[in-house]
């Protein structure tokens, strides 16, 4: 009993953080697809969820088949379907227009506001106190990015959409924080894989509908170079790292998951330099190693009374 105790933690912080370096992969696959394909977001978006689809559909069928699934009331299937349309819906498309517009670098930069949201929100609607560690560890994270982005950041504000871009990617900031708290707050009580499916069908389906309205279906046909991207995007950056996030979100809970996920522009950082050749700075290296020290105080002496 004592054993489960000590590495449960330890599990939801790996698990965790190979879900947020995953994510990050993310902005690099959208920058080198837009790069190379000229796409529209909306159309790489579709793509995404078209190759990811069969996976939720089977984790759908498979969980609602256990003789121990517990059927979800008509609110949870609300509040499910509500956070997946927010979090992988507006959220995926704010972000993937907003890319369209900036650097992949100020996009994380804007994007990684959203842990300091999530433990706000937790705060605020459900009085859920933020700790001296997290406390701590917010600052070390946060001290850490603004240190890594310091020496290459630049900001053109000439560049056509800037702020319209900008905009776009701070709103999909608001609304992952929304998802992740949510979740947080929902997976306890219907479980991380069943969550996870049946809250990214929702969002396939409006991503879908949205398609059907105001896309260009001819480009899903002749466009065969966006596959490769689209599937990347669905395996990569969406399939797993959602089912690791989940399973992160029942381990430490969404404050930790949020803070640990601070690592996904040290992260973006290493990736741009080895896929898309940009150079890395001093200043990048020191942030990295504040970042990580946030990240392991999480992990590092946790109460065991803290899983509730």
């Amino acid at each position: 009993m004592q054993a489960s105790v000590r590495t449960t933690p330890v599990a939801g912080f790996i698990i965790t953080l190979l879900g947020a370096i995953l994510f990050s992969t993310k902005a690099i696959i959208v920058k080198l697809a837009f790069g190379a394909t000229h796409t529209d977001a909306l159309t790489l978006l579709t793509l995404r969820m078209l190759f990811a689809l069969p996976f939720y559909v089977g984790v759908a069928l498979l969980v609602s088949s256990q003789k121990n699934n517990e059927r979800m009331s008509a609110a949870q299937w609300g509040l499910v379907a509500l956070l997946g349309l927010l979090g992988y819906y507006a959220s995926s498309l704010f972000d993937f227009t907003g890319l369209q517009y900036i650097s992949a670098g100020l996009e994380r930069l804007i994007l990684f506001l959203y842990p300091s949201f999530v433990v706000f929100i937790n705060a605020l609607l459900f009085n859920q106190r933020i700790t001296g560690t997290q406390k701590w560890a917010l600052l070390l994270t946060y001290a850490g990015i603004a240190i890594a982005y310091a020496g290459e950041l630049t900001l053109d504000t000439r560049q056509p959409g800037f702020y319209w871009g900008s905009f776009l990617v701070f709103l999909c900031a608001i609304t992952y924080s929304m998802y992740i708290a949510g979740s947080g707050k929902l997976i306890p009580l219907v479980g991380a894989n069943k969550f996870t499916a049946y809250a990214m069908l929702a969002a396939t389906a409006g991503i879908f509908l949205h398609f059907a309205v105001a896309g260009q279906g001819e480009i899903l046909a002749t466009g065969r170079a966006l596959w490769g991207y689209g599937l990347a995007l669905a395996i990569l950056s969406t399939v797993l790292p959602s089912f690791l996030i989940s399973q992160g979100l029942k381990r430490i809970g969404a404050n930790n998951v949020a803070i640990i996920s601070g690592i996904g522009p040290i992260s973006t950082i290493a990736q741009a330099h080895f896929f898309l050749h940009e150079p890395i700075f001093a200043a990048q290296i020191g942030g990295t190693v504040l970042v990580v020290l946030g990240v392991l105080l999480l992990s590092w002496k946790r109460p065991a009374t803290s899983a509730a």
